[in-house]
């Protein structure tokens, strides 16, 4: 088996692309715009908030129900893939995800590979891996086709180069399509883009793709797209291979209904996408296009460990809509590269640690404000916030707290020093005496306060304490109460 490793870590330069990030203006503005239009965008999908409080709650209710019956909604979705013709195949890590897919390609001689938009494969870094052992594998998303040219990873999940100009495409395209013209006409790169995309559609040994839902009573493969592109890749090679998490499966067909309803309208602002493909079964005798071969990878990567505890588990009921990611402060001033990993923003911040564990992720719980606009946005309600404050404490727990179902990399930031401290801090203000003395020392020794107090003094000044305390200066402020009359003493 392949020794491939993931290269996607982000705790040793999260802070740092992050700071670069925020110091790059033309990032910042080109971001906020996005955003700005995105949100706007969206809301306008949802003019009616009863009716969105209403959809969302079927939606939310849909996933619940789904992801409580997981395990056997699996067993029968292979049941019924199986029966259709489809072969299912089950992969634990990306190791054995991109094995298994790479020995499907190499078993019928295949050299390339057209793929429709899959975060999964960018999650097991397919691309990468096929390359290695003389395969391409072509994006044909355009989004995700722009990014490969440029030779980097997407920045958003639904819109992978978000963070591209016109002027950046138009030179990816002059510099790599061959005869192509410099220009900076949308319409016109966009076709330069198609024209290209063409040629690799008629010579590809096989088609990749995602999967937005797996549907366990018929056995059926929904894929959403706008471009058709992914019904491109999933139609004309002989042999289609598609990928997805283990959480995507849903019980029903009548199950998609308000998720589809719910998706695009909290994704790009569209009451409907242009193409809804539904996969079945591979070509039989008596069609005329279809793939030959049909084949299922359900990859768990993680995602077993998040099912395991109750509250972890609302993690899994994204549909992948990155519409947490359009409203978060954080993300709208940093981009998605910054994160440093798949799945940036809100949902890359609880859903990270479990892919790659907490000690190459510490720092992304961290990387929010709380302030809640994931959560309010969210088409399933998953609440992000408490999941980001309870990843907190998981990084933060120390070594010989061990929980029922631990997290890998459990205690990643547990300091023994930070530990002390807080255990001096609630010695000092869980005693009154200890936090007068406390008190009195901070006012009449407080220009011994130190100027630098970590990340506290890189953007603001420092925190010294008062001349006096707050008690100190009621105590001043007090009336004096009056004497009593002669008569009244005794």
């Amino acid at each position: 088996m392949s020794t491939h490793a993931l290269t996607r870590h982000p705790t040793p330069s999260f802070k740092a692309q992050s700071h670069a990030a925020v110091n790059n203006p033309d990032l910042r503005q080109s971001f906020g715009g996005a955003m700005d239009f995105l949100q706007a965008k969206r809301a306008s999908q949802f003019p009616d908030p009863e009716g969105f409080a209403e959809l969302r709650r079927l939606s939310e209710a849909v996933r619940r129900r789904c992801l409580a019956k997981l395990p056997d909604l699996l067993v029968q979705l292979e049941t019924q893939l199986t029966a259709n013709g489809i072969h299912v195949h089950w992969a634990e890590t990306p190791d054995e995800a991109n094995a298994l897919i790479h020995g499907l390609i190499a078993a019928r001689k295949g050299r390339l590979a057209v793929k429709g938009k899959s975060m999964v494969s960018e999650e097991i870094e397919l691309n990468a891996y096929l390359e290695a052992r003389g395969v391409t594998a072509i994006e044909s998303d355009m989004g995700e086709y722009i990014v490969q040219l440029a030779g980097e990873k997407p920045s958003h999940i639904i819109m992978p180069a978000i963070h591209k100009t016109k002027a950046d495409i138009a030179a990816l395209f002059h510099q790599h399509i061959p005869h192509a013209p410099y220009t900076e006409d949308v319409d016109a790169l966009i076709q330069l883009g198609r024209n290209a995309l063409r040629e690799h559609y008629r010579q590809a040994d096989v088609g990749i793709s995602g999967v937005n839902f797996a549907v366990a009573e018929t056995g059926t493969l929904c894929l959403v797209e706008n471009e058709g592109n992914g019904r491109m890749c999933t139609t004309l090679p002989d042999l289609h291979i598609a990928i997805t998490g283990i959480e995507k499966v849903v019980e029903k067909l009548t199950d998609i209904v308000p998720l589809y309803a719910i998706l695009p309208r909290s994704a790009t602002g569209q009451a409907i996408t242009t193409y809804f493909n539904l996969i079945s079964a591979p070509r039989q005798p008596d069609e005329k296009d279809g793939p030959r071969e049909v084949h299922l990878v359900l990859l768990d990567n993680g995602r077993s460990q998040a099912y395991a505890d109750e509250q972890l588990r609302q993690t899994l009921q994204c549909i992948r809509c990155g519409a947490c990611m359009n409203h978060c402060p954080v993300y709208r001033r940093i981009g998605g590269h910054a994160y440093g990993t798949v799945y940036p923003g809100p949902i890359g911040e609880i859903i990270s640690p479990h892919m790659l564990g907490l000690e190459a992720t510490r720092d992304l719980p961290t990387a929010s404000t709380l302030c809640g606009a994931c959560s309010d946005v969210c088409p399933v309600n998953i609440p992000i916030p408490d999941l980001l404050i309870r990843l907190r404490q998981e990084a933060a727990r120390p070594p010989s707290d061990m929980p029922l179902h631990p997290l890998q990399g459990q205690g990643a930031s547990y300091r023994l020093t930070t530990a002390w401290v807080w255990r001096l801090w609630a010695a000092v203000y869980g005693h009154p005496v200890g936090y007068r003395l406390f008190s009195w020392c901070a006012t009449r020794f407080r220009r011994l306060t130190p100027r630098r107090q970590g990340g506290w003094t890189a953007h603001r000044t420092p925190l010294i304490p008062a001349a006096q305390s707050l008690h100190e200066q009621l105590q001043r402020r007090r009336p004096t109460a009056p004497a009593a009359p002669e008569s009244h003493r005794p």
